[in-house]
């Protein structure tokens, strides 16, 4: 016997695993939020030089402001004001510009000497027209979102071993307060450097999360539906992008789009009080006690109250005796490289992971590159996620994880690769081979997820 046969005669399947995972997927709606939230709170928008001068200057009283712009600043090949140059004094004879272009290069121009002017017709404000995040200093747009992906990595490596001391509920639980604090100062950010450093937080809060909710929900539920439960959380996650896209559209300042993202973590702290620790855990850490107590509720919440007064200490540890003697030795990062088995299976999920990961955070990460309404885009890139995780659900089911990641991640590769030789004026093509390639990335998500739950025993999990 082992930890999965009790939980078969609590009732395998049943009330409290349904509970279980709504308290737990809730969070997971606003993951995305998070995740991909600078392709609106970062996102750049049409800006040239700042001018002084304006229509009714009574040096030129005859002038309109568009011609007073092109006196200032010289336009490029689409007709359009540069964004970092201007002329070094005006240029008188430009004023009658019209939508022929002009070759201009002759003129002496230099760097914006008085800032910029940001169009705000679509963005009330974001980092970058907040601290001038364009032209030499937009890596620091970018800057930003790694700092955050730094967190999501740090985080990792900290919360997975503080989780594995301290418990899933507890760090679960300092991770939305984190998140929740963490983001909510993000919002309020005086200068750059500290919106990095929060943002910074938040990652470390994500991957907290995600790494505590994934232990919790699969600890407390029979393998033959961790399928369903993964796709359930994922499912969530999808959502969570079409409610960005929502929110993200009406709320247009980049202080109260983050404010709002951040804010229900503090009521999912609730959520995380009210789900039980992992019985599992609790066992494996000398604490059988608990974990009896746990698997009584669970059996009497799922309608058997007549196998909950068989879970005492002693018949836990006796079914678990196997898992608890293999649970005595300390384990490190370098250990999963030791073993031949362990180590095969680390470089090939390391290998998923990257491919998986690269491919889909660098299409969802920049939807400004796409030419089309972010929005728009956001939405479409929700919305594929929906049957392509069903897809990848039953290819799983049926066919086997290895066909399914393998599959997703061919056919990933191959619509980036394809995309790169198409033209840049054949935007409908483009944007339709990255949505398809977003939605086999999303697959393989699942997939890898699934993979890393169920290849590696749980004392190292």
């Amino acid at each position: 016997m082992g930890f999965a046969d009790l939980l078969e005669q609590a009732g395998g399947v049943g009330r409290f695993q349904i509970i279980n995972t709504i308290l737990l997927a809730l969070p997971v709606f606003l993951f995305a939020s998070h995740n991909v939230m600078q392709n609106f709170s970062a996102a750049i928008p049409d800006h040239y030089c700042k001018v002084q001068l304006h229509e009714n200057d009574t040096h030129y009283p005859n002038l309109t402001k568009s011609q007073i712009l092109r006196m200032h600043i010289p336009v490029d090949k689409w007709n359009k004001l540069e964004k970092c140059i201007q002329f070094t004094i005006p240029q008188l004879h430009t004023a009658n510009v019209t939508d022929t272009f002009t070759n201009m290069t002759s003129q002496e121009t230099e760097p914006c000497r008085d800032g910029w002017t940001y169009d705000t017709s679509e963005y009330s404000s974001t980092i970058v027209s907040e601290w001038d995040l364009v032209c030499d200093l937009r890596p620091l747009k970018e800057i930003a979102q790694t700092a955050f992906m730094a967190g999501v990595f740090i985080g990792a490596i900290v919360f997975g071993r503080l989780s594995d001391k301290f418990g899933r509920r507890k760090l679960l639980m300092w991770s939305n307060f984190q998140m929740a604090v963490a983001g909510t100062c993000a919002a309020f950010s005086p200068i750059y450097i500290c919106y990095c450093i929060f943002r910074f937080l938040t990652g470390m809060a994500l991957s907290g999360m995600i790494l505590n909710t994934l232990s919790l929900s699969i600890e407390w539920i029979p393998s033959r539906v961790r399928v369903i439960i993964s796709a359930t959380l994922g499912y969530s996650y999808t959502l969570g992008q079409l409610i960005l896209a929502g929110y993200a559209y009406k709320i247009r300042e980049w202080r109260w789009l983050h404010f709002i993202a951040s804010v229900p973590f503090f009521l999912f702290i609730i959520c995380a009080w009210f789900t039980p620790e992992s019985a599992r855990w609790l066992v494996l850490n000398n604490k059988s006690e608990e974990a009896a107590k746990h698997l009584k509720k669970v059996a009497k919440l799922n309608g058997r109250p007549e196998v909950a007064e068989k879970f005492t200490p002693e018949i836990i540890e006796s079914s678990m005796e196997e898992e608890i003697k293999n649970s005595g030795t300390e384990f490190t990062v370098l250990d999963i490289f030791r073993k031949p088995g362990l180590r095969r299976i680390t470089c090939c999920l390391l290998c998923a992971w990257f491919s998986t990961s690269f491919s889909y955070y660098g299409l969802a990460m920049d939807l400004q590159g796409f030419g089309v309404s972010i929005y728009l885009i956001q939405i479409i890139f929700g919305v594929v996620d929906i049957p392509a995780k069903l897809i990848g659900t039953l290819l799983i089911a049926f066919i086997g994880r290895r066909f399914t990641q393998v599959t997703s991640l061919v056919f990933t590769g191959l619509s980036i690769i394809t995309n790169i030789f198409i033209p840049q004026d054949m935007q409908i093509v483009r944007t339709s081979l990255a949505v398809f390639g977003k939605g086999c990335s999303a697959a393989a998500f699942n997939c890898v997820y699934l993979y890393t739950s169920e290849l590696y025993p749980t004392v190292i999990r």
